[in-house]
This record gives C-alpha cells, sequence and structure tokens, in this order.
C-alpha cells in the first residue's frame, strides 16, 4: 500500500514539473536574416500579429498556437514594376510551435508582365525553421 502511495506521488509530482516546464515556452519569428535572393526570396516585415499592431523589429516571440501575421515585402528587384504606394501587405497564418525559429520573407513570383492585383506577385513564406531556446517573459 505505501509503494503504491509513493508511486502515485511519484507520478503527480512529475506531471506537474512537466507541465510547469511547459509554462512560459514560445517560438521565434525572425525578419533579420537575409533570405537566399538566387531562390527568388527576399526579406519582409511584419506590421501586425493576430489582432495588434506591432513596431517592426528583427524578431518576436510567439506563443505557440496559431497566429495571423500581418506581411509587407521588401522586394527589391528591377524585374518588379510596381511602385511602393501600389504595393500591399498579406495575411499570413503560422502555426507557431514552442522550441522552434521561423524565418520569414517574401517569394517574388516571376515572371511578373502585368500582375492581375496589387499582391499576386508575391507570397509571405517560411524560407527556413531552426531550434531554439525560448521562453516567454512573465
Amino acid at each position: 500500500m505505501r509503494r503504491a502511495l509513493v508511486g502515485s506521488v511519484a507520478l503527480i509530482l512529475t506531471a506537474c514539473a512537466s507541465h510547469d516546464d511547459q509554462q512560459g515556452l514560445c517560438g521565434e519569428l525572425s525578419t533579420f536574416h537575409q533570405p537566399p535572393e538566387t531562390e527568388n526570396l527576399f526579406r519582409a516585415v511584419v506590421t501586425r500579429i493576430d489582432d495588434t499592431n506591432v513596431v517592426t523589429k528583427a524578431s518576436y516571440r510567439l506563443a505557440p498556437g496559431t497566429h495571423t501575421l500581418r506581411v509587407v515585402e521588401l522586394i527589391d528587384d528591377p524585374r518588379l514594376g510596381i511602385s511602393l504606394r501600389d504595393r500591399h501587405y498579406k495575411e499570413f497564418t503560422l502555426r507557431v510551435e514552442a522550441g522552434v525559429e521561423y524565418h520569414l520573407g517574401a517569394r517574388f513570383e516571376t515572371p511578373v508582365e502585368v500582375p492581375s492585383s496589387k499582391t499576386d506577385y508575391w507570397q509571405p513564406v517560411v524560407w527556413k525553421q531552426e531550434p531554439v531556446q525560448c521562453h516567454l517573459e512573465p
């Protein structure tokens, strides 16, 4: 009986410790690194995460789960004949897992003759994923 009680207590403590270990974990979204332009990938910036406007910065720590991002491309290519004022953002859904860094960029869809809309020449993409240690600050 005593062994069963000790075993049960140990199991409960292990479960509680595992739950506490998961709290505060996060994934990271990065726009800092230059994507490989040889693959028609360019930089992008995030202006909104979920329902919150954000200050553009190199990386964001996000809780695990699904997030909606507002992304603006920074494509600098002579084949793109669209003025800056005619460019528009795109919404992008990202499923974030704890311990993963997501490198976000803009894929330039070539060739660009005359785009049928002001956004069909590019797509937001995660061009690289890698492990990262990430904890949300309390």
